[in-house]
């Protein structure tokens, strides 16, 4: 059984799976079993410039992904920034090469929000 919002990869091509709806399988690819990605967070190697950091000021939440800036190149960035609340993702955007490592959004109710960010290199992290 997956969990909704959980992300999987397959360690073979590199595809990336986020859950929207569960069932009783299990995620293949390239004949092999997908791997459930864990979040990585402070106490985590790499840490500077993967662990999300979230200001808000009233409806606006800013994400800016590390307290150094991530590189955005085509060979390492963040590929989606993702608030969430409890276990639930409540919105996200994808981040391309090029692209500054933040985004805006305009949520309503920000109370108990965290953050959580895929890198193609390094993984999930979340703040």
């Amino acid at each position: 059984m997956n969990n909704i919002d959980s992300i999987y990869k397959c360690e073979i091509c590199g595809n990336v799976v986020s859950v929207i709806e569960t069932g009783n399988g299990t995620l293949i690819c390239c004949n092999e079993e997908m791997v459930k990605l864990k979040e990585k967070t402070l106490k985590d190697e790499g840490k500077e410039k993967h662990v999300p950091i979230v200001e808000i000021k009233g409806k606006n939440v800013l994400v800016k992904i590390g307290s150094i800036p991530h590189p955005m190149t085509e060979e390492h960035w963040i590929e989606l920034v993702q608030i969430m609340k409890g276990d639930n993702v409540i919105m996200q955007r994808r981040l391309f090469p090029g692209e500054q490592p933040e985004v805006e959004f305009c949520i309503n109710d920000t109370n108990g929000i965290k953050a959580r960010i895929l890198c193609n290199v390094h993984g999930l992290w979340i703040n």
